[in-house]
């Protein structure tokens, strides 16, 4: 068997919009599947080899498809990917309020959905792909990502201000603001907060604040369980701002469709796996 991860900050030019990139190998594993979770960030997959199979997406309506190259938007039920026993590519996790500067379209018009990178940047996905694959060795890999980026990047990305500071204030404050601490702070009414968030982003500001609570839960008992420690879904629960260990089991079944227990013994290997991508994102 053969498992490789490994972690690349992007060019700081590109990290207000690319928080971070994983590029990962697994062969020699038993045909499986996982789930792809709900997070504050859209998900960008380019394979390097086996094209990423989904089984079911965020939107049910959506059809099963086979991707080389894949964006996914924000969303609230998860999406199942299935593989062979092995799997290459590199994931990269990408801020909503970045979609406009590097994929040209607002977050919101991606909401639920996972689309082909060539159906929305055309041949130049194409050829994101292709300089990748063609590169020797991560380092080499990252670079033509990266210099691929820079050269999509548009400096007038043309996201409201007041969207901008609503979703920082939303993360950084873990989603524990009130919707209307939100809309005061930004001085906006909570009505038209909501319209133009969820235009934006493909969330409302309730929906978004949830997401950002059960991420950074999910993160933190993954944490947890690769140091060899107890869940203690109690103490996750308050430190993540959950009312009780009730409140984070429901919330945890509406977002991954399993109790946490159930979610952990389902998805282990890939909660090791990516453990590193996960303190990335955490700024550890």
């Amino acid at each position: 068997m053969r498992q490789e991860s490994v972690v690349h900050r992007p060019h700081p030019v590109l990290r207000p919009d690319v928080a971070a990139a994983l590029g990962y190998r697994h062969e020699g594993f038993p045909p499986g599947e996982h789930l792809g979770l709900p997070s504050p960030w859209l998900t960008v997959v380019l394979t390097l080899d086996d094209p990423l199979e989904m089984a079911a997406h965020p939107d049910p309506a959506q059809s099963p498809g086979r991707f080389d190259a894949l964006v996914g938007g924000l969303h609230t039920r998860p999406a199942r990917i299935v593989h062979p026993g092995r799997q290459a590519g590199i994931q990269l996790s990408l801020t909503p309020l970045g979609a406009r500067a590097l994929l040209g379209v607002p977050a919101g018009e991606l909401a639920s959905a996972d689309v082909a990178l060539e159906d929305l940047l055309g041949p130049a996905g194409g050829e994101l792909l292709a300089r990748v694959r063609a590169a020797d060795g991560w380092p080499a890999r990252f670079a033509a990502l990266d210099q691929g980026l820079l050269r999509r990047l548009r400096d007038d990305d043309g996201v409201p201000a007041e969207v901008g500071e609503a979703w920082r204030l939303t993360t950084a404050g873990g989603g524990r603001l009130r919707v209307a601490q939100v809309a005061a702070r930004v001085g906006w009414s909570t009505r038209y907060l909501e319209r133009r968030f969820r235009a934006e982003t493909g969330l409302g500001p309730k929906e978004a604040a949830r997401v950002v609570r059960f991420d950074a839960a999910r993160r933190a008992l993954a944490a947890r369980v690769s140091r060899g420690l107890p869940p203690d879904l109690a103490g996750l629960a308050v430190a993540a701002g959950f009312s009780d260990q009730a409140h984070l089991t429901r919330e945890w079944t509406a977002f991954s469709g399993l109790a946490p227990t159930r979610w952990l013994a389902a998805e282990f290997g890939y909660v090791q796996d990516t453990s590193a991508l996960d303190s990335a994102l955490s700024g550890a």
